[in-house]
């Protein structure tokens, strides 16, 4: 265990100064829920059904949960950049476990959330944006946050480390901007069509982002709502925690499968070399 964790520090150090030498995917993250935050609270925030200063309430908490599921994105990205530039390999031959490199680099993510989330923050106090509940209950918002951001940076980890190619990667996780439009992040989900509803209450952003505003005294669960909005943060725990538990697993065992392939390649490699 002490092993573990020193390599895995050794992890998040260097996943860190990667983050410091190409910021691009850290400011991307970032930047676009503040500019979500100008465009809905200011654009379209008097055309909702939730108006004006009400709206931008109901909305920074769902930015908030929408930037902790970006983890499945940089996770994805990460890990697919390490696997087909060959940096992976290169820690195959080091002695390093291997949990640290996946757990590494999911801490390491985890870090940048919580310093990337300041500026969010910052911006919706600017706009009216207030917390009204008690501070152990911001606290416990926060919680929620970082572990739903370990769990989207967990899957992402294992199908980065699936994906096919760093361009697959790339587009597949282009396409998870959609999850949090399929959910309550953003406006009501009590006007949407039945089916609809359905899918975006059993979506894991809605039932954290139910329990971010609760805890945060922004909002309540709708009237009607699927168990996990109408129980949130049971259901936020339910979701990350599962998640969690099945997908940290699953991209130990990947990574660790690579490893033993490379094993075998070396040693079916190492007597011609020393031919």
């Amino acid at each position: 265990m002490n092993a573990l964790a020193l390599e895995g520090s050794a992890m998040v150090g260097r996943h860190l100064r990667r983050i410091r030498h190409a910021p691009a995917i850290a400011v991307m993250t970032q930047t676009m829920p503040i500019a979500f935050l100008l465009f809905f609270g200011y654009v379209l925030g008097g055309a909702l059904a939730v108006p004006g200063a009400e709206y931008r309430s109901f909305l920074v908490p769902g930015l908030l949960v929408a930037t902790a599921a970006g983890g499945l994105m940089t996770g994805m990205f990460q890990a697919a950049q390490d696997t087909h530039r060959g940096v992976t390999d290169r820690f195959l031959t080091l002695p390093v476990g291997r949990a640290a490199v996946p757990l590494g680099q999911a801490v390491a993510d985890l870090v940048v959330c919580a310093v990337g989330t300041v500026p969010l923050v910052l911006v919706g106090f600017a706009m009216g944006w207030r917390i009204e509940g008690s501070a152990p209950a911001a606290l416990g918002a926060l919680g929620l946050l970082l572990l739903f951001r370990l769990a989207a940076t967990w899957v992402g980890i294992l199908l980065g480390l699936a994906s096919e190619s760093e361009e697959a990667a790339g587009q597949l996780g282009s396409a998870t901007f959609m999850l949090p439009l399929l959910s309550n992040a953003y406006i009501p989900t009590d006007g949407m069509p039945g089916w609809l509803r359905t899918v975006a209450e059993w979506n894991p952003v809605s039932a954290v982002t139910t329990a971010v505003r609760e805890l945060l005294g922004n909002a309540s669960a709708p009237a009607g709502a699927a168990w996990p909005v109408a129980h949130p943060v049971a259901g936020s725990l339910l979701w990350s925690l599962g998640l969690i538990a099945v997908f940290a697993p699953l991209a130990v065992r990947r990574y660790a499968r690579r490893w033993a392939g490379g094993v075998s390649l070396l040693l079916m490699t190492g007597p011609v070399r020393a031919r």
